[in-house]
């Protein structure tokens, strides 16, 4: 089985930055399948556009543009793509960087898709740093992980013990549509009191129920800006919101900037 060494993907190089034991790196991914392999380093990738599969041997993962996925460097795995064009971002970690940052490498074990809109939003703040290239890239780059790597450790909000049976299933329609929710369609749909709702969804996504869908809303711009050229005006009736000054203002609450500004970073080369 091909084994990748450090920096090496399938595809061709966009764009590249290594610094302290962290390579970023931007691709095009170019063939319709790769072959088995495993990484020597553990990775994030990032799909910015277009469609994939990513296969190991324990599932099939399916990836639209904004997956982002976990790889060990311990998981045998392979990518087809099902769309004309594909292009990823990676964070590629040598093993020496978690001594250094005093984070447990063992945590890491497996491959994942990550869902929590909190850890795609710092990821994007991470692309736009990326993108821009300029003297204070850098240390944001390296910073913005580390933020990312503290919270995927001690944020466990897909993988509760004990959790109800109810609990799945309602992460699955939060992800799936965010234009209409409320208490009560969530109630009828999941068979779960409104009061029991509105208690128990603070204790397992450590915030409210708007909150989490006003984040996952504004991850759902995010992914629409960087996989397709929509207008402002049309991701914002996409995602659900009403007017375009509402949706400005809540995306600059989450990520520190407008939605116009985020575009322009993410369209410098």
């Amino acid at each position: 089985m091909k084994i990748l060494t450090k920096g090496t993907y399938y595809g061709a190089m966009h764009s590249e930055l290594e610094t302290n034991g962290l390579l970023f790196s931007e691709y095009n991914y170019l063939i319709d399948k790769t072959d088995w392999h495993f990484h020597e380093n553990p990775y994030f990738m990032y799909v910015l556009q277009g469609n994939l599969y990513d296969v190991n041997k324990k599932t099939k993962t399916i990836c639209p543009p904004g997956s982002f996925l976990l790889h060990n460097w311990q998981e045998p795995h392979f990518n087809s793509k099902e769309s004309k064009y594909a292009r990823g971002f990676h964070i590629e970690f040598e093993k020496s960087w978690f001594q250094k940052n005093k984070i447990d490498i063992n945590l890491w074990e497996g491959s994942q898709l990550i869902k929590n809109p909190k850890l795609h939003h710092i990821l994007s703040k991470l692309y736009t740093e990326f993108k821009c290239a300029d003297a204070y890239s850098e240390v944001s780059c390296q910073l913005l992980t580390s933020e990312l790597c503290e919270n995927i450790n001690s944020e466990k909000v897909y993988s509760f013990e004990k959790k109800p049976l109810w609990l799945s299933s309602l992460v699955e329609i939060l992800h799936s549509d965010t234009k209409s929710l409320s208490l009560k369609y969530l109630s009828e749909q999941l068979g779960v009191h409104p009061g029991h709702l509105s208690r128990a969804i603070p204790k397992y996504f450590s915030k409210t129920l708007g909150d989490y869908i006003r984040q996952l809303k504004v991850k759902k711009a995010i992914d629409l800006m960087l996989s397709s050229k929509k207008s402002l005006s049309s991701i914002t009736y996409e995602i659900g919101f009403s007017d375009q000054s509402h949706f400005s203002r809540t995306f600059k609450n989450y990520m520190g900037m407008t939605p116009k500004e985020f575009q322009s970073k993410c369209r410098k080369c």
